[in-house]
């Protein structure tokens, strides 16, 4: 009574669904793992028992395949040797001929012991293979391989005769055996044989001499008389080979014969009983094995699994016949422990009841699970709501219910918070986002997403043309490429739906900027009529006012953008049409230098795979790329255009040649004045002409060496200072109308009383260009004025126009000065980059634009930075300016040079430390010079490269580095 009354206490105070539903799983699991756990350890124990019958029967025929591949062979032997002459031979010395085939015949069948033939006057002729047990029961000769042993008549007597060959054959000794009594025609295998028409073959017996299990197999000769041929084979192996087809490692295997004698076990040593000097086969009653013993005694049906127990151990017994020997009566015993054959069941039995157990309790957690998780829904639930309020708009957890309205209500809520994630997403595109199409295609799929419309379009509006291209869109074909506009229709959002294919489930909203001017349209389709949902309209019509004010920000961005690659072009432009000495340089390395960059961005191996630039850093290279000369905007330009050694703002070679031509009217003068005094007129004349001849070659020494292509050459600097030394007399002063800079530079030079005796050929004070109070570039280190690391030397002077000096020059025609004012382009290049207000991403504009002409081994400038100290992007800037440098073919002052002299020179450059050798190799390699030198390069410059001559010469850089 008070269990009822407990009972009914707890169906009135409710069962606990989470326990009901747990603890119903839990029962049934528990019945459904006993019948399961029965059911397969019936299943694979006979499902074992069947296998171990079906393998039974395969190692019989196991060991039938191994007893056919036995007698097989000396059965095709003994069919060929029926038919050799051996049989008809009626004397030994004709029968010793045969000896060689039956030698190849043994050594060809190594089952075999024995080839022996018997006749009829009672003659025996036997050829054995002498193994190691014979060795020691017989005084076998050394090196003997054969023994020979005959019966012959002799005057009606028998003699016995033993003979030892060698390998070849070769008879090493020789025995008469007075002893030796053997009439073959009273053995069974002769009497057999006689008897049958075909071979016959013996059952296993003990071999007298070897102590091996074998077989005789034998028959009469097919050439008509009446010899026997017959030939001992062994099974011996058969039991080496029982071993290893146990069924399991404790099964116990056997072969016997129809007298119950073993004639192969596991273990030789019980299989031969000793009875004095003989030996016998061993029975099953001496073999030791009980279980063979009930086993025949139960005499169960062949291949018939028989079950017995011994010593209170199970066992599985069968017996299968050998159908070699058959007439034998040849049998295989089996026997299995059942412990073993059984074990692989049991364990399974154990796995599957602690898989069941643990399954059990599992479901009986997870039944205590589920009925918690439907109790817990609506708690849940609550905690989704909770993350609204807490701003948690990223975290999905719908409630997955079986209660309807808690599932449709969580739906709603996790709609809700994913349309406010997009929202945010929307918001981040907006602010973020730099490329214009990106944020406009993610703003459309958010969008989209958001509302749960199907597809939607956005298109920008071209004022030019008056009409919409489409931007992006969220499936292909949805909406055409491009809409027309007409600026007097009554409604923009009616005519454009005109346009459109189901136009009724297309709401069209117009994008305009800040001044209300138009920017683009957002259309998106639903899958049911929109045209009249109000509350979606005014939502779309929001959310897309931020998208233009967006799109409006990003269009001035990108104005500005283009506005300063305009300018970077026109810089460019500006320093290449400064001078046709740097023709389109600025224009082509920019070029050149994009193409190599991209090249080993696509390294997948090697030392710069790693490399690699995001888009803003391929943005800082390329306006690089373009800057890097800028300041050569600043180099005065009869520097860089100095075409001669007297070149300043023109060539002063026609100053130097007025003066020649002085100094001609002055060797005119002098024969005139000469000769109205009454001189000689032909000396005079004479010296006229030698003076004037001297003049002209000395003008064509100093107009030859003006030019930069010819280099002064030993002892030439003295006729030049010779020739300098002639003198000339100025009338007019030096001084009149001079700039202000000009007599600036004669101010500290004494006025002269004319006229002055000047020298043809000088180097004066005022040639000499101070640098101005406050304008000396600061290259130096120690300049305080050295804010960018430069480290240059500074000549003494600006300039040095000293017309001596100037000639001087060894090569080129550059001076020490000039060669600065040159280099100098790069210091101001760096001066003017490092001065702009540059963004962050483009901070290392300065650096790989100014660092173009530095080089590895430390010796170049403006800052003798070595290669380590320098980025890739600044090696690649070095090599693509100087290939553009050397294959330039609109350089009035030099010839351009082919690509393979290009390479020949750059690779020359590397192995002297100039070029980075690990950059430039890569480069080599790829060709990365064959895009450039295409489109730009003359069709006479391109020729053909020894890419791999080239890569040879800077092999043993890579074998230092």
């Amino acid at each position: 009574m008070q269990l009822r009354e407990k009972f009914m206490l707890l169906f009135k105070k409710g069962i606990s669904l989470q326990m009901l539903i747990g603890w119903a799983i839990f029962s049934a699991m528990i019945l459904l793992s006993l019948l399961l756990i029965v059911q397969s350890y019936q299943s694979n124990k006979q499902a074992l028992l069947l296998a171990t019958s079906e393998t039974a029967q395969q190692l019989g025929q196991t060991i039938n395949e191994k007893a056919q591949r036995i007698t097989g062979p000396a059965q095709s032997a003994l069919q060929i040797l029926s038919h050799d002459p051996l049989l008809e031979a009626q004397s030994l010395p004709q029968r010793l001929k045969r000896l060689p085939v039956l030698a190849e015949t043994l050594t060809s069948n190594s089952v075999l012991s024995a080839i022996y033939a018997g006749y009829d006057n009672g003659e025996f002729f036997l050829l054995r293979t002498l193994n190691d047990a014979l060795q020691q029961k017989y005084q076998v000769p050394d090196n003997a391989q054969y023994l020979l042993q005959t019966i012959t008549l002799e005057n009606g007597k028998k003699v016995g005769e033993w003979r030892f060959y060698d390998r070849s054959l070769t008879l090493i000794s020789y025995e008469a055996k007075s002893d030796y009594r053997y009439d073959p025609r009273s053995r069974s295998w002769y009497v057999d044989a006689r008897q049958h028409s075909g071979q016959i073959l013996t059952a296993p017996y003990l071999f007298f001499t070897t102590k091996e299990i074998g077989i005789t197999l034998a028959t009469r000769s097919s050439l008509g008389g009446n010899a026997v041929i017959g030939m001992d084979a062994s099974i011996t192996d058969l039991s080496a080979q029982l071993t290893s087809l146990r069924l399991t490692p404790n099964s116990e295997l056997a072969i016997v014969d129809k007298s119950e004698k073993v004639l192969a076990y596991s273990d030789t040593q019980r299989m031969l009983v000793q009875e004095g000097d003989s030996y016998r086969l061993s029975s099953l009653d001496h073999l030791g094995v009980g279980i063979f013993q009930q086993l025949m005694a139960a005499n169960p049906p062949a291949g018939k699994i028989h079950p017995i127990n011994q010593d209170d151990k199970d066992w599985y017994t069968l017996w299968i016949p050998v159908s070699t020997f058959l007439e034998a009566g040849i049998k295989v015993l089996i026997a299995v422990p059942e412990a073993e054959l059984l074990a692989r069941a049991k364990k399974e039995i154990f796995n599957q009841l602690s898989w069941a157990i643990l399954l059990t309790s599992i479901m009986l957690l997870l039944g205590l699970y589920t009925g918690s998780r439907i109790g817990r829904s609506f708690k849940r639930l609550t905690l989704q709501v909770r993350d609204l309020a807490n701003f948690n708009f990223h975290q999905v957890s719908g409630v997955d219910s079986q209660i309807k309205e808690v599932r449709e209500l969580s739906r709603v809520v996790d709609k809700m918070s994913l349309t406010i994630n997009h929202f945010q997403s929307i918001s981040s595109l907006l602010n973020r986002e730099s490329d214009l199409e990106k944020m406009l295609k993610g703003v459309l799929d958010h969008m989209v997403q958001a509302t749960g419309l199907q597809q939607g379009a956005i298109y920008l509006f071209d004022a030019d043309h008056q009409r919409f291209y489409q931007t992006c869109q969220t499936s292909p074909d949805a909406f055409p490429k491009q809409l027309s506009y007409q600026e007097h229709h009554l409604s923009l959002s009616a005519h454009v739906l005109e346009q459109l294919t189901r136009a009724e489930q297309c709401l069209v909203t117009p994008l305009r900027k800040r001044n209300q001017e138009l920017e683009g349209l957002l259309i998106i389709r639903a899958k049911q009529d929109v045209q009249h949902h109000d509350h979606l309209n005014h939502f779309i019509e929001h959310l897309s006012g931020s998208a233009a004010v967006a799109i409006e920000t990003r269009r001035l961005i990108d104005g500005q953008k283009e506005m300063i690659e305009g300018i970077l072009r026109l810089l460019a432009d500006a320093i290449d049409a400064k001078s046709p000495y740097t023709s389109r340089h600025c224009e082509r390395v920019p070029q050149l230098a994009n193409d190599l960059i991209q090249n080993l961005m696509t390294q997948k191996t090697g030392p710069l795979a790693d490399f690699t630039m995001d888009e803003q850093q391929q943005e800082a290279f390329r306006v690089a790329a373009w800057l890097h000369d800028c300041g050569k905007i600043l180099s005065q330009e009869h520097v860089i255009d100095k075409a001669t050694k007297l070149e300043t703002l023109y060539n002063r070679i026609h100053e130097v040649r007025a003066r020649f031509e002085i100094l001609w009217r002055d060797a005119e003068l002098h024969y005139w004045q000469q000769r109205a005094e009454g001189q000689n007129i032909d000396m005079l004349k004479q010296q006229l002409i030698e003076t004037q001849k001297t003049l002209q070659q000395e003008f064509a020494f100093i107009a030859h060496i003006n030019q930069g292509q010819n280099p002064i050459k030993p002892g030439e600097l003295a006729r030049l200072n010779e020739i300098g030394n002639r003198t000339w007399l100025r009338h007019f002063d030096n001084r009149l109308g001079l700039s202000h800079e000009e007599l600036s530079q004669l101010a500290d030079q004494p006025r002269q009383s004319l006229p002055v005796q000047e020298q043809l050929l000088s180097d004066r004070p005022e040639h000499l260009v101070l640098w101005q109070e406050g304008h000396t570039p600061p290259v130096t280190p120690d300049d305080p004025n050295n804010h960018w690391q430069f480290n240059m030397a500074l000549p003494k002077y600006a300039f040095n126009f000293g017309e001596r000096y100037n000639l001087s020059i060894p090569y080129g025609t550059l001076t020490e000065e000039e060669r600065f004012k040159i280099n100098e382009h790069i210091v101001h290049t760096i001066v003017m980059l490092s001065s702009l207000p540059l963004p962050e991403h483009l901070k290392d504009v300065p650096r790989i634009a100014g660092n173009h002409h530095e080089r590895m081994d430390g010796q170049g400038y403006p800052r003798g930075l070595s290669g380590d100290q320098m980025s890739v992007p600044e090696k690649v800037m070095a090599i693509a300016d100087i290939f553009e440098a050397l294959t330039a073919r609109d350089r009035p002052y030099k010839q351009a040079n082919t690509l393979s002299e290009a390479l020949q020179i750059m690779v020359n450059m590397t192995l002297n430390g100039h070029i980075d050798h690990q950059v430039f190799t890569l480069l080599l390699q790829n060709q990365a010079f064959e895009h450039f030198s295409q489109q730009y390069l003359s069709p006479e410059q391109i020729d053909e490269v020894d890419l791999k001559g080239l890569l040879d010469q800077l092999k043993p850089m890579s074998t230092i580095a």
